[in-house]
């Protein structure tokens, strides 16, 4: 088995949910001696060292952030990666790491080939499958990954100890690690986690839109509570991450607006027994997805 490696110092760019909870299992395990959190909002850095998400902070990328680090961890929305790498790249030492945790990975990998080019094959897209709709260094917590999933996008110039070290340590925090093509990825995601998020802000605003859309709300229960819950997410990630992976949202935005269009056919013909198998389908496909996991 491969060898866990212990970091000196991994740099957090944005401290929240995603980070800090993966920084809190490193420290917890010793696999990491300093975790320097760089983040914009003071308040937010006074937090994380609070509850030691971090060990130091600051509130801009410089020398004395990123210097000493063996591994540069942004996890920031994924629009503002090439802004960030274009900071790090007289930064960075020729050992660092530097990876990623957004969910579209052909624009991280766009944004290290253009800003890191020199620095390229020590940059490992990845994307941890897990979250809420809570941010900030308060919502960091152990145990988030626990069988996890961890998607890794190698590229055609990857440094294989790069990417092995990415691996081992998300395995070490309880990650199940997978392999695949950023265009593969980020098609799957585009299907089972952006196209739903679209989905909910868009039910919502046809909600609040309505003229009586205020008296639905005051009768609204569980099923608008499970149904919504994502459009508590904070607009501006879901902004970034609908816009870099748009081709593969607009095709399925297209097809659901040909499912919709399929079950106003099935209401305005009254057809009871298609519209009854269309449900079964349904729920037989949900069904067997939940029994996987």
């Amino acid at each position: 088995m491969t060898q866990t490696p212990a970091l000196k110092q991994i740099t957090l760019i944005g401290v929240g949910l995603i980070g800090g909870s993966f920084v809190l299992d490193l420290k917890r395990q010793g696999l990491v001696e300093k975790v320097v959190g760089i983040d914009l909002d003071a308040d937010n850095l006074a937090r994380a060292l609070e509850r030691k998400v971090i060990d130091e902070a600051f509130e801009e990328i410089n020398a004395q952030s990123v210097g000493g680090a063996d591994w540069v961890l942004i996890a920031t929305p994924v629009a503002t990666l090439p802004h960030i790498c274009r900071q790090l790249a007289p930064l960075l030492s020729v050992h660092t790491i530097v990876s990623d945790v957004g969910s579209t990975k052909q624009s991280a990998l766009t944004a290290f080939a253009e800003h890191l080019g020199a620095h390229l094959p020590r940059c490992v897209a990845a994307h941890p499958i897990a979250g809420s709709d809570r941010h900030g260094a308060l919502a960091a917590q152990f145990g988030l990954y626990q069988d996890k999933k961890l998607i890794i996008c190698p590229h055609a110039q990857q440094d294989a100890g790069a990417l092995e070290t990415v691996e081992t340590l998300w395995q070490a925090v309880g990650a199940h690690t997978y392999r695949m093509s950023a265009a593969t990825h980020d098609a799957i995601f585009a299907a089972v986690s952006h196209m739903p998020h679209m989905l909910a802000y868009a039910y919502v605003h046809q909600i609040a839109e309505h003229p009586d859309g205020q008296t639905y709300l005051d009768f609204a229960a569980s099923g608008f509570r499970d149904f919504t819950r994502i459009a508590s997410s904070h607009p501006a990630i879901w902004t970034d991450i609908c816009m870099a992976n748009k081709d593969s949202l607009l095709d399925l935005l297209a097809g659901q607006q040909q499912a919709l269009a399929y079950l106003q056919n099935l209401l305005q013909s009254n057809d009871a027994d298609a519209l009854y198998r269309y449900f079964e389908e349904a729920q037989h496909t949900r069904d067997d997805w939940q029994a996987r996991q």
